[in-house]
């Protein structure tokens, strides 16, 4: 089957483990546990409350060791190790798989003096159990054998030498993928742009061999399972509802937003020329410029503080978070941004509170043009990752995990939410600061957005292209998961969604990869659906967005708290009183560019008249300890600091030695 053929698939038509693993396992047995009435005579050391503690706190275990080894390969610490990282692994799926686990909370459950909470965090442990067990050895021993080869294969990918080479010298350059893509929105010469975008191309055939052995494995465990493949199988235990159902719910956006892709891309070619729409020069032509002008105003040394103002003038607390913050490039380390906790944030039964941990890195060159807006960025979406998770307030770690059955679309929309700010004239007039504190003038927001909304369709394109795609692969007849033919079929998928070959290619999204972030990139898909759903009630509701507490506080209350014990379109619902739709969505595609500069200007006069809620150098209290690190290397930590304030002014010196250029 050709590319082409298979592609017909892809988009709705347009009106037209074993008893091996379990002698590793370092958890105790609970299926001999009398799950007997919660009366007076219940013992400390029996009952539904005792089976609720132990899985807590075995899961707490097997979850902090997984999760401590991922953050050391994945930042290539030393002493990191893929097969530390394997076992952890597989010592967690060996706990969360192991039905007699399941059979202890299942006779909980029918114990007739559950209190409420515990019937809940029962409820929750039975669910979440529920997304792992396979009882089936030859199953296990599938996950076992697919922990090894992600690993391996993460490994290969982050030692990969990517770069480019130099057309004027001939030297190779050495570049992770966020420096490649970062020098195509920026470098003035075409030469270094179209070398990038070749650069970025060697993924593909980098990865294809092992990434093709994976599928198979991933679709015969699937089956194994019950499901259609592996991409169902991901969509229903994350989000609760078929493949079927969620193509369904894209169709209609792909189906608004095709016609308006053509439009663009025409009309790209028609004020910036025919070498505009190829792919090493799309995101120059619509940000080059003008992304040099703005980077005055978004000093990557100051991205931390910035940050931190931001949420605190929402409100956001981290309920006594610690968090890690890795934010530099550096040869090895793993080529996307990412949020994680080794320590889930939950409530024992006693009413302690368990703060959260979390880990999060960006992939920044200090002294590259738009290294700070991607940074601040990253710590946008990334920190508002950790607001969430570091403000689940259950009974159970098992509620405030991002893995199933958590929804990957309810996990995404909330740093998504907040990472949309930094398009906003009214945050850009606060926050958007020069090194001598002047203010992004207007004539360059404006220029901006007639430069960039009529195009702003292409995001769109690029978004579903991912999960257009690994359908398409994972729906592949086995014979025909070849490297050859994926890569073929990555490439007839950009042309078909996103008009032409992607600046991004397919082959070098991290995401498809990993078995936690593989077949869920929908999942960004429908959380900016809720994002601008969201947005649109926000601003109904108080006017403004921008240092307003109260939008703080009703992420906390509604979208928050809850954790995975509520589903993600329930609280959308919730908080906006309407269904998720890409309604809202599309009309800001349909807006036209007059109409948005109107509303953006007036939001930003007021944002310059009034400034930022909480001022550079005021103290921003978020309630969470910082430690800035790079690598092996702790560049400066809040307590020892006596601030996060204080934190970031040494992490400042720190990058002004290091990168004299960002001075």
């Amino acid at each position: 089957m050709t590319a082409e053929i298979m592609l017909k698939t892809l988009v709705p038509a347009r009106p037209s483990y074993s008893c091996a693993l379990c002698r590793r396992s370092p958890f105790t047995r609970l299926s001999t546990i009398k799950c007997r009435s919660m009366g007076s005579a219940a013992s400390e050391t029996e009952g539904p409350a005792y089976t609720v503690r132990q899985l807590n706190d075995q899961y707490e275990k097997a979850h902090k060791a997984f999760e401590d080894n991922f953050w050391a390969t994945k930042m290539n610490l030393t002493g990191s190790s893929s097969a530390a990282l394997a076992q952890t692994k597989t010592d967690y799926d060996t706990f969360l798989g192991d039905a007699q686990n399941l059979q202890a909370v299942r006779d909980a459950l029918q114990d007739p003096q559950l209190t409420p909470q515990l019937r809940k965090t029962l409820e929750i442990m039975q669910k979440t159990f529920l997304c792992y067990i396979t009882e089936d050895p030859k199953a296990t021993a599938m996950k076992e054998k697919l922990n090894q080869l992600e690993a391996d294969l993460g490994q290969s990918r982050n030692q990969m030498s990517l770069g480019y080479t130099n057309a004027s010298t001939g030297k190779f350059v050495k570049a992770s993928s966020v420096q490649l893509r970062n020098t195509m929105r920026t470098d003035s010469s075409e030469d270094v742009r179209k070398a990038c975008w070749e650069g970025m191309r060697t993924v593909g055939p980098h990865v294809a061999a092992k990434f093709c052995e994976i599928v198979k494995l991933r679709n015969k465990l699937a089956r194994n399972l019950g499901y259609e493949d592996f991409y169902d199988y991901k969509v229903k235990t994350a989000e609760g509802f078929s493949k079927r159902e969620l193509f369904q719910k894209l169709a209609p956006l792909e189906e608004a937003t095709r016609p308006l892709m053509a439009q663009a891309r025409k009309a790209l070619v028609h004020t910036k020329g025919q070498s505009a729409v190829q792919p090493w020069n799309i995101s120059y032509s619509l940000s080059g410029d003008i992304e040099r002008e703005m980077d005055p105003y978004f000093p990557f040394e100051g991205a931390v503080d910035v940050w931190t103002r931001t949420f605190a003038a929402l409100g956001i607390q981290y309920k006594g978070a610690r968090m890690r913050l890795d934010l530099c490039d550096r040869p090895g380390k793993y080529s996307n941004g990412f949020c994680h906790w080794p320590q889930p944030a939950w409530r024992r039964d006693n009413g302690e509170w368990v703060a959260s941990e979390a880990n999060f890195t960006s992939l920044a060159t200090p002294n590259a043009i738009g290294s700070g807006k991607t940074a601040l960025n990253t710590l946008l979406h990334e920190g508002g990752h950790a607001a969430h998770f570091a403000n689940i307030d259950q009974g159970s770690p098992m509620f405030s995990q991002e893995r199933a059955p958590t929804s990957v679309a309810y996990a995404e929309n909330q740093s998504m939410f907040l990472d949309s700010f930094i398009d906003d004239a009214a945050w850009k007039g606060r926050y958007a600061l020069s090194r001598e504190g002047k203010v992004l003038p207007w004539e360059l927001i404006k220029r901006g957005i007639e430069a960039s909304h009529p195009f702003s369709v292409f995001t769109v394109r690029s978004m579903l292209a991912v999960p257009f795609f690994e359908k398409a692969v994972y729906e592949l007849p086995e014979e025909q998961v070849t490297p050859d033919a994926v890569t073929a079929l990555a490439d007839c998928v950009e042309k078909d969604v996103e008009g032409g070959l992607a600046g991004r290619p397919l082959m070098s999204v991290p995401h498809i990869l990993a078995d936690e972030s593989s077949a869920y990139y929908h999942a960004y898909v429908l959380a900016e659906m809720s994002v601008h759903q969201t947005r649109a009630h926000f601003k109904r509701k108080y006017g403004a967005l921008v240092d307003n507490d109260k939008v703080g506080k009703d992420l906390e209350e509604t979208y928050w708290r809850p954790g995975n014990g509520a589903a993600f379109l329930e609280l959308v619902q919730q908080l906006t009183a309407e269904p998720l739709s890409a309604d809202a969505w599309v009309s800001r595609l349909n807006q036209s560019v007059v109409s948005v500069v109107q509303q953006e200007e007036q939001d930003y006069l007021q944002a310059v008249q009034t400034g930022p809620k909480i001022k550079p150098g005021e103290p921003a209290d978020l309630g969470m300890h910082v430690i800035l690190v790079h690598g092996d290397d702790v560049i400066a930590d809040s307590k020892k600091a006596g601030s996060i304030q204080a934190a970031t002014t040494l992490y400042k010196e720190w990058l002004r030695r290091t990168w004299p250029e960002t001075s």
